[in-house]
């Protein structure tokens, strides 16, 4: 025992005192955050990104088209030759010019002419704007009221509640995009880790050193020790990880969280003046009440997930998914003399973790069905797949029953995996094939 602590001991100070290792283990939530603000700051439009010029021909639009925080609207009775004679010297960027027909109604049809060029936000929204004008209008000239539409249009609310085993509900609203990052998060780490110790088992075979190593502990210690060893420099790099992006986290929402606020703010007001116009509520306070509604709607969600739970499940799982799957990738590493050499191995390994993906998808879709709960039992899928499901709900002794499964069947590996390392940790110079692995099985 005492030497495999010596291999242990000597497998993490070689990790922590790598500078790349060091570097990465800092850079990484750097990396990570600084990704989601981008996309957080690129997701925010600019304030006023449209002065738009309104030429009305029709009379009507003035009272009901309305522009917003980035659309400002300005309407005249300008002809449209005279407006596109002094577009270029005008502070306008857009000439909204909206036709009628013939006989003096108003046609489904209207011309943009633009100096700086409209995003497809821009775009969307004067289309949905006009055609929630149309419409109005097509409902007033058949003497229906717009209005009534509008109320008969109610969002629903459907709340999820979970009866567990013992007849007890909860709320379960779930995010099921926070579910499958959860399932990919997992392949990603045990994906990380296991390829950590299939190179340092590799390294030491093709230098040579193993054979030093050797004489002094038996190969299945020097195994084990590399699989703990590197287990505890993953729960370190995780946790150092961890700390940095909550601080990051926490620092970084103080900035972006007054203008969730004040979204926050106006879809209160927008919820208010919602109930208080009932079925006096126009359209266009209708649809931005919904699409606000859902947004929020999402968030409350993502706070009825119980994180404490599913962080102490994610430790559980990864330590028993990177266990299983470390010593069949040590297992490989000790039998081939190069990388290129081993991708005939590593392909069994990988699809395994292929399929619990993709089940970790098809629980967004179906997250009752029998692949997926099979999924969650199968050692090889587990740590993926109940990991995707945990978020929306597990009956407790469906996980405890995933992890026992999940660490018996890791005795099992390595008992496997020993027996090939044993032997293909000192095999050089013959290219390993299936027909060998089986033999030394049986050794």
């Amino acid at each position: 025992m005492s030497k495999v602590r010596l291999i242990i001991g000597r497998e993490i100070k070689s990790k922590l005192t790598n500078k790349t290792f060091i570097i990465m283990t800092f850079l990484t939530p750097l990396i990570f955050m600084g990704a989601m603000c981008l996309i957080f700051w690129t997701s925010m439009p600019e304030k006023i990104e449209q002065n738009v010029l309104v030429l009305d021909e029709t009379g009507i639009f003035s009272q009901t088209l309305h522009g917003n925080d980035f659309v400002a609207l300005n309407f005249s009775d300008k002809k449209i030759e005279e407006a596109q004679a002094e577009f270029q010297n005008s502070d306008y960027t857009t000439i909204l010019h909206i036709l009628k027909g013939s006989d003096g109604n108003i046609i489904p049809k209207a011309r943009v002419f633009f100096k700086k060029n409209p995003g497809l936000a821009f775009r969307t929204y004067l289309r949905n704007e006009l055609e929630r004008i149309y419409y109005e209008q097509k409902l007033k000239a058949n003497n229906i009221d717009p209005a009534i539409i509008a109320s008969a249009r109610q969002p629903v609310e459907i709340e999820l509640t979970k009866v567990d085993e013992n007849g007890n509900v909860k709320n379960s609203d779930s995010i099921q995009l926070f579910s499958f990052a959860m399932g990919l998060i997992m392949m990603l780490f045990i994906l990380l880790y296991g390829m950590m110790v299939f190179r340092s088992v590799m390294e030491e075979k093709t230098s040579r050193i193993v054979e030093v190593i050797v004489s002094s502990v038996r190969p299945f210690q020097l195994m084990i020790g590399k699989i703990i060893g590197v287990a505890v420099v993953g729960i370190i790099q995780f946790t150092v990880t961890a700390i940095i992006t909550t601080v990051l986290s926490m620092v970084l929402s103080g900035i972006f969280m007054k203008d969730m606020l004040d979204m926050k703010t106006k879809f209160d007001s927008q919820n208010q003046l919602v109930m208080k116009m009932g079925t006096n509520a126009n359209l266009d306070a209708m649809d931005d009440f919904k699409d606000n509604q859902k947004m929020f709607e999402a968030l409350d969600q993502l706070s009825h997930i119980n994180f404490a739970e599913v962080a102490i499940y994610f430790i559980l799982f990864f330590i028993g998914g990177y266990l299983f799957y470390s010593s069949l990738l040590a297992a490989i590493g000790s039998a081939v003399d190069s990388e290129s050499d081993s991708q005939q191995f590593m392909f069994p390994v990988m699809i395994p973790l292929m399929i619990g993906y993709f089940l970790a998808i098809k629980i967004m879709i179906s997250p009752e069905s029998n692949a997926v709960i099979i999924g969650s039992f199968v050692p090889f899928t587990s740590p993926i797949v109940m990991m995707a499901r945990l978020p929306q709900g597990v009956p407790t002794w469906q996980v405890l029953t995933s992890l026992a499964i999940l660490y018996v069947s890791f005795i099992g590996t390595v008992w496997l995996a020993g027996k090939i390392y044993r032997t293909g940790i000192l095999m050089y110079g013959k290219k390993t094939s299936w027909r060998e692995i089986f033999k030394w099985l049986r050794y």
